[in-house]
Formats: structure tokens, sequence, C-alpha cells
């Protein structure tokens, strides 16, 4: 009898822990503000070489948010990234794209093209919650904020902090920041070389 209690107690627990993990993997929650028709994205790089980064929502279908965006890139080792990526259209040094979608809820954020589709941050995940994206890459939550000690848009705000390991296209590893209300608020890339180069976003609509 003890060993089939502990055995049912076993089973119950993988069946919770999958359960977590499942439900990580989804992003539920309303419609978010910011992947509406009609918001527009700017964003800034540490980058050398890379400017006038623009975008905007054209088209929201089934919950899904379709960007355009542009870019003037003269540095030769992000343009021969973005060159690999599908959907983007590189014309001398301008890059375009009409086919980056994500949905955008107030649970969190899941890319769908041309990022390795998959949950980028569910706002209900702690600390070491892992989410798998496609290609069964991880993404892994490294830290939440219990404080404003982000430095974002001329303010301190709260961050969750998540990493993955692509190790494709010249990229080691991304980290996205982003906040409960303010969206996606910055995504680093670690080249293969170790360089880096920083992209912190502002959106006109907050979640």
């Amino acid at each position: 009898m003890k060993s089939k209690l502990l055995f049912l107690l076993l089973c119950g627990s993988v069946f919770i822990f999958s359960c977590k993990k499942d439900k990580l993997d989804v992003i539920g929650g309303s419609q978010a503000n910011n992947g509406v028709v009609g918001v527009s994205v700017t964003g800034s790089t540490t980058a050398a070489g890379v400017s006038s980064i623009t975008g905007s929502v054209t088209s929201l279908q089934d919950g899904i948010s379709t960007f355009t965006g542009s870019a003037v890139v003269t540095n030769a080792t992000i343009k021969n990234i973005l060159a690999n990526v599908p959907g983007m259209v590189i014309s001398g040094n301008n890059v375009t794209t009409t086919a980056v979608k994500f949905k955008l809820t107030s649970e969190g954020i899941e890319s769908i093209a041309p990022l390795d589709p998959g949950v980028i941050v569910n706002f209900n995940s702690s600390v070491g919650d892992t989410y798998t994206g496609s290609s069964g890459a991880e993404r892994t939550v490294l830290s939440k904020s219990t404080t404003d000690d982000y430095a974002w848009g001329g303010m301190n705000i709260k961050v969750m902090k998540v990493e993955e390991t692509p190790n494709r296209l010249g990229i080691k590893k991304i980290t996205y920041y982003a906040n409960h209300h303010f969206g996606l608020v910055t995504i680093e890339f670690t080249f293969d070389d170790n360089t880096t180069a920083t992209f912190p976003l502002s959106m006109s609509a907050y979640i």
C-alpha cells in the first residue's frame, strides 16, 4: 500500500510540473494595446553602423500583430546576419521587413516570426523558469526585478531578463528585457566574436 501511495505521489508531482511548464509555454491574457494597428516602434543601439530604427504595427489578426520595420545598416557583421533572416530585404544600406510577427498580451510576449517561434516572456514566470522555442532552444528567466532598478527611457523600471543561446546565424546569445507595462524594452545580442549590440526599444502604446 505504501509503495502504491508513493507511486501515485510521484506521478502527481510529474503531472503538476508538466502542467506548469506547458502553461508557461503558452501566452494567454487579453490583447495588449501595443499590438494594435497604428502603434509605432522606435529604437536606438550601441552598435556602430546601425541607425534610423523604426517600425509600426500594420495588421492584427487572430491575436497576432504584424510589424513592418526599417533601419540603415552599414555594420557588415549585422548586415550579414540580417541577410540570412527570412523576410529581411536589403538594398544597399537600407534594411526593411514586412514580416515580423508577435503575439502581445497582458500576460506576455510570444514570437511568431522570424525569431524562433515561442514564448519570449511570460510575466507569470519565476527566476529559473524556461520556455522552449519551436527549434527546441530554451529561453531562461535569469532575473525578475522587485524594485525599479533598470534604467530605460529616462526612468528606472522593473524588468524580467530572459536569455537564449541560439548559436546560429553568428549569434551566440540573445538577452531580452521586458516590463509588464511597457513590454519588450531592450534586446541585446552577443555575437560569435563576443562583441555585443544593445537595442533599447520604445512603443507609442503600452500593455
